[in-house]
């Protein structure tokens, strides 16, 4: 079975100013992504982002809108020589529908275990609030509470070194 590394985007990824990223030029990446995600990689990590986004639901931005900062974010990170290995998203709003996937629920983690034969004994999640951690732990994966914004290559590394 595979280790993963989960992450949360907005303010673990990308800058988190309190307002949706709506479109790529707001979606302004955090220092030490580029070095974090080579670090995971280089260390057999598959890397999963995990997000709520629920700005598409609202009408604040489109589905294509999210695309394109996630090729800004996989542009970025070539030029590190890493990707990331897949993006599970919840286009959902609790304002507009209920859903299974929206986090703290746990529908994206159960696929991305599925999916990349994850061991959830040997993986982590880095999230900026409470049901990013609340929706990995109910699926035996680690969560870990870090602040927005921050850079979380030492994070990253001293959870390597120590092997979670």
């Amino acid at each position: 079975m595979n280790k993963a590394a989960f992450l949360d985007r907005d303010g673990i990824i990308n800058y988190e100013s309190g307002h949706y990223a709506c479109y790529v030029e707001d979606f302004l990446i955090n220092e030490g992504v580029g070095e974090t995600i080579k670090l995971l990689k280089d260390n057999d990590f598959i890397v999963i982002i995990i997000s709520n986004q629920g700005g598409i639901a609202k009408g604040l931005y489109t589905e294509n809108d999210l695309l394109k900062m996630h090729i800004k974010l996989c542009e970025y990170l070539s030029s590190y020589d890493t990707i990331i290995d897949d993006f599970f998203y919840c286009p959902h709003h609790p304002d507009f529908s209920n859903c299974l996937c929206r986090k703290p629920n746990t529908l994206m983690f159960e696929k991305a275990i599925a999916t990349y034969n994850i061991d959830p004994k040997k993986s982590f999640m880095l999230g900026d609030g409470e049901r990013d951690i609340e929706s990995a732990e109910k699926c035996g994966i680690k969560g870990f509470l870090v602040k927005s914004n921050q850079n979380i290559f030492d994070i990253c590394n001293s959870l390597i070194i120590n092997k979670i």
